[in-house]
């Protein structure tokens, strides 16, 4: 029996935001909204393209301008796929969110990402004035709605030296923490005026890696755990590391299909078109996706030798090709901080597990530090969860 193998196609309804974040990569002010025909365009090719477990993911753009009718209407259809076992997921910053709306997500127990940068002040700075109060509004109606909210704290060149300031703020509120390093935006003057550098970003991965193992029972920080959960497995996770390829795609406003949400609106990456239904066969051979195929073959040639290889696949695509105007040249700008989070937890994990050992034999131990919560504590974590 063949094995199923998940995969993951991503809605973006708009690529149109009401937010003016300073360094955003994407956002399009006066796009169109995806139509209920597109919806069942998306249905009608996944009716045959593969027979697998799909999750949805509303993205943006900001998914919620389509509007609590779009969404009524777009999950019945999209539930249709029984044979998909779908699960849904949405990407917003929650200024959209009505009582109305809340009501539609919850039938269907919608998991929420949003983003949220920290304390106020330094929120505010670096997206927009007032995003920080319109965002906690609509937490607020989520959660009385039964709605799970868990924000993506995005650490740019400037709050990076407020990180202690950021891990407390999220540990105070009892809020999840994921962290995304700001990239140099595509639709700035100034590019790389909010891009935090890899060096840094590897620094900081560090930092919250020893905070989150101090507040273990307090918070949860699902980039360490993923990085973890890489190592120990020996396979990618999230969608950074791993081999993405062939099951990852996003649907934008027109239909148009694309390798992931990043590259929506981008026409040199556009694979094919729902009403076409077309087959992943040819959807590998588009001009996009065989571009998608040279980066893995760029991995597979340069990296070979990195000891991480098996779970990182050269990071993310699209940091490592669009920056190049679409050439390959190298693998996801951020590698030196993916090495050195994965050599920190190897490293420590070897450490802990040699302790160990010296205890349980009665030798002098080398492993002199007083005993906290270290890496094999976080995994018998994971593990039990």
């Amino acid at each position: 029996m063949r094995q199923k193998r998940p995969f993951h196609v991503m809605i973006i309804p708009t690529l149109g935001c009401p937010s003016k974040c300073a360094y955003c990569w994407s956002s399009e002010v006066g796009s169109p909204v995806m139509s209920i025909e597109t919806v069942k365009d998306i249905v009608e090719w996944l009716n045959v393209f593969r027979n697998d477990p799909v999750t949805f993911t509303f993205h943006g753009g900001e998914p919620l301008l389509a509007g609590a009718d779009f969404y009524r209407k777009a999950l019945p259809l999209l539930s249709g796929l029984k044979h998909l076992s779908p699960n849904f997921a949405l990407q917003t910053n929650l200024w959209m969110l009505t009582h109305e709306l809340a009501e539609v997500l919850a039938k269907y127990q919608i998991p929420i990402g949003s983003s949220l940068d920290g304390p106020r002040e330094i929120n505010d700075l670096q997206r927009s004035e007032g995003y920080y109060e319109r965002t906690m509004r609509g937490y607020e109606i989520a959660k009385e709605h039964g709605l799970q909210v868990q924000f993506i704290c995005t650490f740019t060149s400037y709050s990076v030296k407020f990180k202690e300031d950021i891990f407390n703020y999220f540990l105070d509120n009892g809020l999840t923490m994921k962290l995304h390093p700001a990239l140099p935006s595509l639709r700035s003057d100034d590019p790389d005026k909010w891009a935090l550098p890899p060096e840094e970003y590897g620094d900081l991965l560090v930092y919250l890696m020893d905070k989150y193992l101090e507040n273990m029972d307090q918070i949860e920080i699902r980039n360490i755990n993923d990085y973890c959960r890489c190592v120990f497995t020996g396979r990618g996770t999230v969608c950074t590391f791993v081999d993405c390829m062939e099951n990852t795609f996003a649907v934008g406003p027109d239909g148009s299909i694309y390798p992931c949400y990043r590259f929506v609106g981008m026409p040199q990456y556009v694979m094919g078109d729902v009403r076409d239904r077309p087959s992943q066969a040819d959807l590998a051979g588009s001009e996009a996706g065989v571009r998608m195929l040279r980066f893995k073959e760029f991995v597979d040639k340069n990296c070979k030798s990195c000891k991480h290889i098996r779970y990182c696949r050269g990071g993310c695509p699209y940091n490592a090709m669009v920056p190049a105007s679409g050439d390959i040249k190298g693998v996801d700008p951020h590698c030196v901080a993916y090495k050195k989070i994965f050599d920190e937890i190897s490293n420590r994990f070897n450490e802990e597990m040699m302790g160990s050992l010296e205890m349980e034999m009665g030798l002098a131990s080398s492993f002199k530090r007083a005993r906290k919560p270290g890496i094999m504590d976080l995994m018998r974590k994971l593990a039990s969860n």
